[in-house]
């Protein structure tokens, strides 16, 4: 992890940049895809669903959560990026889902520069390498 300096145009020139994009969603797409069937099945999934902290509170601190409420919040997420309903996320439908999180992100961020700690192999420390 590194203190990196991001605002939401770092992203979107990122994003933007398809040839960047779509490598960098691949490669985490395949790290995610452990059967190498070329489709992400819940459990796949979840590594990536559990790494978004939607249980983490302020200061980092985790929150205890009932576990039928955590597992509707993540069949939930699946769902998000799931569009057929096919019980699998293809890699079009995992770009498609992960660039409108992207964007989000981008949009919350605004213009102004805020320091944020971010994984060594993450998309949001793919779009500062690339800035």
């Amino acid at each position: 992890m590194s203190v990196e300096l991001l605002d939401g145009a770092t992203i979107i020139h990122f994003v933007e940049d398809e040839e960047a994009f779509s490598a960098s969603v691949r490669r985490r797409f395949n790290q995610l895809d452990i059967d190498q069937d070329g489709l992400l099945c819940y459990a796949e999934m979840l590594r990536e669903l559990q790494s978004l902290r939607v249980w983490e509170s302020h200061f980092g601190i985790d929150v205890k959560t009932d576990p039928d409420e955590v597992a509707k919040v993540y069949g939930s997420l699946f769902a998000q990026f799931d569009h057929d309903s096919d019980g699998a996320v293809s890699l079009e439908e995992y770009t498609a889902e992960t660039k409108k999180i992207m964007l989000g992100v981008a949009s919350g961020l605004g213009s102004l520069p805020v320091k944020m700690v971010l994984e060594e192999d993450s998309l949001l420390m793919r779009a500062v390498e690339r800035e």
